[in-house]
């Protein structure tokens, strides 16, 4: 008998179970939607997150005091309570890093509230030179960046983000040369910054005051140190090198042997990237692994009609045999009946699968990416799923007596 002939009555038996065979698709369909859509989700986000990192400066490093690893008086101490990083340092780093580094920026923080009229923001002030607004992708919308001169002077300007404008200037005025007080320090507006929203951590990328470091550090904060030092590679494939560079040039400015403990730490958004895409892979595998159980469920939902049907059509298959079809025949018949149940509700489910992704996106604002591969990988998955559980049930017909077939009742 061949193929077109088993083709058409397997279809046959198909449509005269039409309610039975969707039923039994219907775990092939759930199952291969749900492996679609949740991987349509974890590649979604591990998109968006490496899109973050990358509006932050995928070529960004950031060096911070002291050590991981580092412990005082017993107790661990936290980078911000240390003050290893001078201004010599930043200085050293911008001599001697040339050859790998783009961009270099100290960094001073302070926390408190920006006030302007009868409004009041909390806020962290950060102390930057210039050169911060290349390091983390930043632009100026309005008005100026402050200048090498504002440094030199520890001016009181600042630039701020949208937030604060939002927060401060109610009245809609123009920000461009008021003067906001964070805490008792006045503050110049001399820029406002591009917006650019939340990041994938949920943190507000607007609330952002930027002043010249300098001033923070003698007339809001009065100290002599660091919070850090931000820079930029030239090319991401550099960063190893230019971290290296960095590490030599601050172990020669703390005297630091080089079997000795480092008091600073030197990482890399290349880390932060590469942490959090095994995170999100992780966390896809694991949803998908939850979603093809649904596809284990549909593939024993095939073995089980096709022994139903078996049972059913013991007779039929007793006739056919008896009048020269082999076992062979018997098998390719009810196996090609459980692979195209399998591919249809495959097939259907891949549209569902692909539906319900970006239906998820358009109602949730959930990032997804629907990637080929999972379409066809579960296309491939639902055709083996069909072959496989249906197998033995067409195994066990064509082994059926032909006599004893057709005294079945």
């Amino acid at each position: 008998m061949n193929i077109s002939n088993l083709l058409k009555i397997a279809l046959r038996a198909i449509n005269n179970n039409k309610l039975r065979s969707f039923l039994t698709m219907l775990g092939i369909i759930i199952g291969v939607a749900s492996v679609i859509t949740m991987l349509a989700i974890g590649q979604g986000s591990k998109r968006s997150i490496q899109e973050q990192i990358s509006e932050m400066g995928s070529n960004m490093i950031m060096v911070h005091p002291g050590n991981n690893d580092r412990r005082g008086g017993g107790v661990r101490m936290n980078a911000s309570d240390m003050q290893t990083l001078k201004n010599a340092d930043y200085e050293e780093i911008v001599k001697k890093c040339t050859r790998y580094l783009s961009s270099v920026s100290p960094l001073v923080n302070s926390s408190g509230q920006m006030i302007y009229g009868n409004n009041n923001y909390p806020a962290s002030v950060t102390g930057v030179s210039q050169d911060y607004l290349d390091i983390r992708k930043l632009n100026v919308s309005q008005g100026d960046m402050f200048t090498d001169q504002d440094i030199a002077t520890s001016a009181k300007v600042c630039v701020i983000g949208k937030t604060i404008v939002d927060n401060l200037f109610t009245n809609q005025e123009d920000p461009i040369g008021k003067v906001v007080r964070f805490g008792k320090v006045p503050f110049t507006v001399v820029g406002v910054l591009e917006p650019k929203g939340y990041n994938s951590m949920g943190q507000d990328q607007d609330a952002v005051v930027l002043a010249p470091f300098t001033t923070i550090q003698k007339r809001v904060s009065n100290i002599t140190y660091l919070n850090g030092i931000y820079a930029s590679a030239k090319e991401e494939r550099l960063t190893s090198k230019a971290i290296d560079d960095i590490v030599d040039v601050l172990r020669q400015t703390h005297k630091i042997k080089e079997d000795g403990e480092l008091d600073f730490s030197v990482r890399s958004q290349e880390e932060l990237s590469s942490m959090m895409t095994s995170t999100t892979d992780m966390l896809t595998v694991l949803l998908a692994c939850i979603a093809s159980i649904s596809l284990l469920v549909g593939g024993i939902g095939i073995m089980n009609i096709m022994y139903v049907s078996v049972t059913e059509r013991t007779r039929e298959i007793g006739l056919r045999m008896s009048v020269g079809a082999r076992g062979i025949d018997i098998l390719a018949q009810f196996l090609i009946e459980a692979i195209l149940i399998s591919v249809t509700g495959g097939l259907i489910g891949v549209l569902f699968g692909v539906g319900a992704s970006y239906g998820l996106s358009a109602l949730l604002g959930w990032p997804v990416y629907v990637q080929p591969y999972s379409v066809i990988l579960s296309f491939l998955v639902c055709t083996i799923t069909g072959v496989f559980f249906g197998w033995y049930p067409a195994k066990r017909a064509s082994e059926l007596d032909p006599i004893e077939a057709i005294r079945y009742e």
